[in-house]
C-alpha cells in the first residue's frame, strides 16, 4: 500500500459494493494506495450515513481506509435498501478537511521496549539517532481506528522508513508500543499479536474505556511522536 495526498482523485474513487452478511453492506472506496482525499470523503460519508436515523434498523458505521462497513437489523431493513442507500449517499459526499487536531505522543525510542529499532535503522542505511530523528519530524494523519479498540492507522511514515511487515507476527506486542508496518505507523492500545516493527515505547494512554471518550485519536488527527529518550 502507498500514500497518495492529491485530493482530486477523490472525486472519481471507484465504488464496490458488497454484502457482508446478511446485515452487513461493505463499501469499498478505493486501491492499494492511501489517498488523503478519498479517506477525507469516507469521512463525510459516514457522518452522512450516522444522521440517516430515520432508517430504522441501522446498529453501527464504521470507516476503515479505503472502505466503510454499514451494520443493520436485516429484519428491519432489505439488504437492497441500505445498499441503495449507501451508494446514494458516497455519489452526494465531498472530500471535506477537518480542522486538524494536534496530538503529541512522548517516546522513549530503543532498548527494551523498542527492540526493532536498530534492525530498521540499519534497513533504512540511516544511524539510530537520524532514524529516530525522521520519525520524529514527520506529521502523521490518522486515517480510521479499527483491528483492536483504540488501534489507529496513521499514514505519514516517511517513505525511507516503510518496511514490510514480519513474516511471523509476534504473539503479543505490548501495551504503548510504537510500531510500524508497511506505509503506516501506529501506538499499541493493550497488548496483542502482531507483525508490526516495534521503535519505542509511550506512557501515553491511546484507549481507556473508563474514559467519556475513549480513543485518544479520532480520524483526521495529526499526531506527532516527540522523542523523550533514544536508546542506541
Amino acid at each position: 500500500m502507498t500514500t497518495v495526498t492529491a485530493e482530486k482523485q477523490a472525486a472519481s474513487a471507484p465504488a464496490r459494493i458488497h454484502f457482508a452478511g446478511a446485515g452487513g453492506i461493505y463499501l469499498d472506496c478505493g486501491d492499494a494506495r492511501i489517498d488523503v482525499g478519498v479517506q477525507q470523503r469516507i469521512w463525510a460519508l459516514a457522518e452522512a450515513l450516522r444522521g440517516g436515523a430515520h432508517l430504522d434498523g441501522l446498529r453501527e458505521i464504521v470507516p476503515g481506509v479505503n472502505n466503510i462497513l454499514v451494520l443493520f437489523d436485516p429484519l428491519a431493513l432489505a439488504p437492497t435498501t441500505v445498499r441503495d442507500w449507501v451508494l446514494a449517499q458516497w455519489e452526494r459526499a465531498t472530500a471535506c478537511a477537518r480542522a486538524p487536531r494536534v496530538v503529541e505522543i512522548p517516546v522513549i525510542y530503543g532498548g527494551e521496549g523498542g527492540i526493532d529499532l536498530q534492525e530498521q535503522a540499519q534497513r533504512a542505511g540511516l544511524g539510530v539517532h537520524d532514524y529516530v530523528a525522521l520519525h520524529s519530524s514527520a506529521q502523521f494523519q490518522v486515517m480510521c481506528i479499527g483491528s483492536t479498540p483504540g488501534f489507529s492507522y496513521l499514514s505519514g511514515l516517511p517513505e525511507r522508513l516503510h518496511a514490510p511487515r514480519r513474516s511471523v507476527p509476534r504473539l503479543r506486542i505490548p501495551r504503548g508500543s510504537v510500531v510500524i508496518g508497511g506505509v503506516q505507523a501506529g501506538v499499541m492500545p493493550d497488548a496483542a499479536p502482531s507483525g508490526w516493527h516495534i521503535l519505542g515505547v509511550t506512557s501515553a494512554a491511546v484507549f481507556d474505556a473508563a474514559r467519556a471518550a475513549p480513543c485518544l485519536f479520532e480520524p483526521g488527527d495529526t499526531v506527532r511522536f516527540v522523542a523523550r529518550e533514544v536508546i542506541a
